[in-house]
């Protein structure tokens, strides 16, 4: 005789519970990160607070129901968990606004006075050209300097233009002056030798 196939055992199931949104919701789930899965969240919502296991014997009895389907009701209400919920989140009132004053009462109130134009700030004075008179004096006597220089060089070319002349001339008496005094002692030593000078 076959064995029937040995069913499954059922996952133990937790309940948790959260608020998202306007709604209270339950969900039983195996893990806290399968009922994330379930709520469609991605955060964490047991790590920031938001979401705990529940306490509400109604709400765990309701969720186990229904597992891994996420109930709800709204905040604030004392209706049953159930997968579509019943009644709608209440919405605090708009906060009232004053009340219009009368036309008469408006019309006492002195108008405000104009807020005074502030005043335009001064325009800041425009800093003084910066002083050229050292510079302008210091370039002046290097000018001057580089001038007597030149006027130096120039007399010191004159000079020494002059001073080579001069050498030349000397140089070409000199040269005249010894050929005709060689001349001399040559003719002098002839006449020497032929009356019987010895050298």
């Amino acid at each position: 005789m076959a064995k029937t196939p040995a069913k499954p055992p059922k996952r133990k199931l937790k309940v948790f519970q959260a608020q998202l949104g306007f709604y209270d919701t339950v969900v039983a789930a195996p893990s806290r990160p399968a009922a994330l899965r379930a709520w469609g969240v991605h955060q964490d919502l047991f790590a920031g607070g938001q979401a705990r296991p529940a306490e509400d014997e109604a709400a765990i009895a309701a969720a186990l129901e229904h597992p891994e389907v996420p109930l709800r009701r709204a905040v604030g209400s004392t209706d049953a968990f159930a997968v579509d919920a019943v009644s709608l989140p209440e919405v605090p009132d708009a906060p009232k606004t004053a009340t219009a004053e009368p036309a008469a009462k408006a019309k006492a109130r002195p108008a405000p006075e104009p807020e005074p134009e502030p005043e335009p700030e001064p325009e800041p004075e425009p800093e003084p050209e910066p002083d050229r008179t050292a510079l302008d004096a210091a370039e002046a006597a290097l000018k001057t300097l580089d001038a007597a220089r030149e006027r130096e060089e120039a007399d010191l070319d004159r000079q020494q233009g002059e001073l080579d002349a001069a050498r030349d001339r000397a140089q070409s008496a000199y040269v005249a002056s010894r050929k005709t005094a060689s001349a001399a002692v040559v003719d002098a030593r002839k006449a020497y030798r032929k009356a019987g000078g010895t050298p």
